[in-house]
């Protein structure tokens, strides 16, 4: 490769350009999408670090290189990925491609423009409150506000940031020397990032009160007012509780009327960070799980996760309409914020955030769901919710698959017993020898490439396997395949 011709600069040279990216697009088309989507294919084609690092070349030198050499650089960074899209990638809360949101990020990315004024972003500023107007009505709210933000993690923290604004609005200018001792309160199972939103605004970790989880994983209403008025007791002041709508590793949905009535009472914003769950809006048969929700303050959903929609695809509701997040966030840049610019600068949306340059990640939700409906979608997630339950019971049929408890969700967590722990429940070494079997079969599909599936330890429990069923890809055939590939990676265990 060092000794092929460098490639002529395409600056200036559009059919040059073109050719190269009609060039990339079809290995994308052939590689990434028809092999990387194919069950035949593998998940991923495990390399050493080391050896990956051979593989792919990664120094950067002071020459370029020919045009041959980069469409095979393409090839290398595409065969040694992971393919996400794979009908056997069960790995995570996001999996499956979708075309026509993969058609609105080739747009986005080609477009390459930034969110923060109509002047430059005219059609997905209008777009971005098209999309996010129908994501609050599922929500039940008429009005509201809200953005797309770089996550759910960002999203659980912009609620905080607001909700300490609310109360405290000084604190934009003063710090936290405005600021009394604040508590906030969340469940044992809620997402890390609101610990580390805690400690990145300044609270620290200890503001953070741990509420009590139900043994299927959903917070105690109970629990979390006994929390407030300890806190209050303590000298602290409350400002926040973070429910959670489809908890990371059990799946759990959170009592969200009966946690609304708690803060209701105490005069608490009320966040619910549905970045996994909230797609179950779009079903009738399965939205009750969110019931309450409406009387939320604030909500995370990530619709790159189970609509399928592509990372990364995050939006931050507010039932607010006073301008809470300009007000919050906002500095007026005069560079970019003009006010006396000939159109209605209320539609310049940038100073609702954190961030200057902020990506459009509208598109591919909007374009999918222009090409789905809302029928199309719910359709999807019941699909979804249909494929976890068959599992569940292909399952309760086979020796050696024993559920941690029955999903609500379409998260299956499991332990796979191999056949010298059968019968051995009990055993003084039992729980310690089991909870080795989930690192053992993970290290064997994946340097394999036939699967990929999450596994955690939980609480007291030892190592499990976390299945998740969200490609919308998925067929019956993928959940026996699962079944028996375990069972074949498994048998000598």
């Amino acid at each position: 490769m060092a000794d092929s011709k460098p490639l002529p600069a395409l600056n200036g040279n559009p059919a040059a350009a073109e050719a190269l990216l009609q060039e990339v697009f079809g290995i994308v088309v052939d590689e990434a999408i028809r092999k990387g989507t194919c069950a035949s294919e593998k998940v991923c084609e495990w390399k050493e670090p080391e050896e990956l690092k051979q593989l792919l070349d990664l120094e950067l030198r002071s020459q370029g290189e020919s045009q041959e050499q980069i469409l095979e650089r393409c090839r290398a960074v595409i065969r040694y990925s992971v393919k996400t899209g794979h009908p056997r990638f069960f790995n995570q809360l996001f999996s499956g491609l979708d075309a026509h949101a993969l058609a609105g990020r080739i747009i986005t990315e080609t477009l390459n423009t930034s969110q923060y004024t109509y002047e430059i972003a005219p059609v997905f500023v209008l777009m971005e409150e098209e999309v996010l107007k129908k994501l609050r009505a599922l929500v039940g709210w008429s009005s509201g506000d809200g953005v797309f933000c770089p996550g759910g993690s960002i999203s659980n923290m912009y609620a905080i940031n607001l909700a300490r604004y609310q109360h405290f609005p000084d604190c934009k200018q003063r710090g936290l020397r405005a600021l009394p001792p604040l508590a906030l309160f969340t469940s044992k199972e809620c997402h890390y990032s609101i610990k580390k939103g805690a400690a990145f605004l300044g609270l620290g970790t200890d503001s953070v009160r741990v509420v009590k989880a139900d043994e299927r994983g959903r917070m105690v209403p109970e629990d979390l007012e006994q929390h407030i008025i300890m806190a209050e007791a303590e000298g602290a002041v409350p400002f926040l509780v973070s429910a959670t709508a489809g908890t990371t590793v059990l799946g759990a949905f959170d009592p969200l009327e009966a946690i609304a009535d708690v803060c209701q009472r105490h005069g608490l914003w009320l966040h619910v960070d549905a970045a996994w769950g909230g797609s179950v809006l779009l079903s009738q048969t399965h939205r009750h799980l969110l019931d309450g929700i409406q009387r939320a303050d604030s909500v995370a959903w990530n619709p790159h996760k189970l609509l399928a929609a592509g990372l990364q695809c995050s939006a931050l509701l507010l039932r607010d309409t006073s301008n809470l997040l300009k007000r919050c966030h906002g500095a007026q840049a005069s560079y970019l914020f003009q006010q006396d610019k000939f159109y209605d600068v209320a539609l310049d949306t940038g100073d609702k955030v954190v961030q200057c340059g902020r990506r459009v990640d509208c598109l591919k939700l909007w374009l999918m769901w222009k090409a789905q409906g809302g029928q199309g979608l719910e359709q999807r997630v019941d699909r979804t919710f249909a494929l976890a339950r068959y599992l569940v019971e292909e399952m309760k049929k086979r020796e050696g698959f024993e559920l941690v408890m029955e999903p609500e969700f379409v998260n299956v967590c499991f332990w796979f017993v191999p056949p010298s722990l059968r019968g051995q429940r009990g055993c003084p070494d039992y729980e310690e020898r089991l909870s080795k079997v989930a690192p053992v079969l993970k290290e064997r599909m994946v340097k394999e490439g036939s699967m990929m599936i999450g596994y955690q330890p939980h609480g007291t429990q030892g190592n499990f396997f976390r299945m998740v069923v969200a490609n919308p890809s998925l067929t019956l055939a993928d959940m026996d395949f699962l079944l028996d590939e375990l069972e074949r990676l498994g048998q000598d265990l």
